[in-house]
């Protein structure tokens, strides 16, 4: 897990906003697995160990459903420890009788599933590092059917929620012009470029990570941003290094024109497509 710990820029938080609270509130608790950290009227904070937040659900004053096609969160990502931990969830999610997709990554095995308010959601465990394979500074990964079967065997039934150690592994959006946001995140916030899939999706890590945040226009090139009070991505949250990052950040991201707003612990700006991103010591 040393590519979610400084120095990296990695994701340390993602905010939703939903239709329901308490819909959203159930499913996070007893399908995906997670603990109440903090609740208010409209707002939770929700963790897996009861310190760290991972995941924020709002529910706006006046809400409105995703359009079709806009900007936005395709899937925030949660990496559990073990491969034992994937084997469990697949379990608990089969007793539940959840959908799920899933797919091998060469450099990860992950399932895929949406809430309630059709955010995507991805939950995997990394393979090995000394098993990816890298092509200079590209790393190799595939799309290929997912060995259940495999994963099953090294599972013991002990699924009591998210265990102790699961972090946001990765978030990956949909946005409006690959171009314009791939200078945004390797310019402005220093982002590797690790891996292109075809013309519509790029992947992108610091510290040689498979990615810390995947790029995509497969439905959404051209499109407008999520509105306000639309169900969605709200902001998601990146952990800066030192002060002397957070200054040439600032600095790039002026030099282009997008906007900084200092704020408690940090600061916030926002990525060609409208995507909020708060990035915080």
């Amino acid at each position: 897990m040393h590519f979610h710990e400084k120095p990296n820029t990695y994701v340390t938080n993602v905010e939703l906003k939903v239709s329901d609270l308490q819909r959203s509130l159930t499913y996070y608790q007893d399908v995906i697995g997670f603990k109440v950290l903090h609740q208010e009227s409209h707002k939770a904070t929700l963790t897996a160990d009861g310190r760290t937040a991972l995941l924020t659900i709002v529910q706006p004053e006046t809400v409105e459903e995703k359009q079709r096609m806009t900007t936005g969160l395709y899937h925030f990502a949660l990496l559990l420890p073990t491969r034992r931990d994937l084997a469990n969830i697949i379990t608990h999610f089969h007793e539940k009788g959840v959908y799920l997709g899933a797919s091998d990554h060469a450099v990860s095995e992950a399932l895929y599933l949406n809430d309630p308010d059709h955010n995507g959601i991805e939950v995997y465990v990394d393979r090995p590092e000394s098993e990816w394979t890298w092509y200079v500074d590209q790393v190799h990964m595939v799309t290929e059917p997912l060995n259940i079967q495999s994963i099953l065997e090294e599972g013991n039934g002990n699924w009591s929620g998210l265990p102790e150690g699961t972090v946001m592994g990765h978030i990956h959006l949909s946005v409006s012009n690959l171009a314009e946001t791939e200078q945004f995140y390797t310019n402005g916030l220093g982002y590797d470029i690790v891996s292109r899939y075809g013309t519509q999706a790029l992947f992108i890590s610091t510290g040689r990570y498979h990615h810390h945040i995947g790029l995509n226009t497969w439905h959404s090139e051209n499109a407008p941003k999520l509105g306000e009070n639309q169900v969605g991505l709200k902001t998601f949250s990146l952990r800066l290094d030192n002060e002397e990052q957070a200054s040439s950040m600032k600095a790039n991201l002026r030099a282009m024109g997008a906007p900084v707003i200092d704020i408690d612990g940090g600061f916030q700006t926002e990525d060609p497509s409208g995507n909020v991103v708060l990035l915080k010591f």
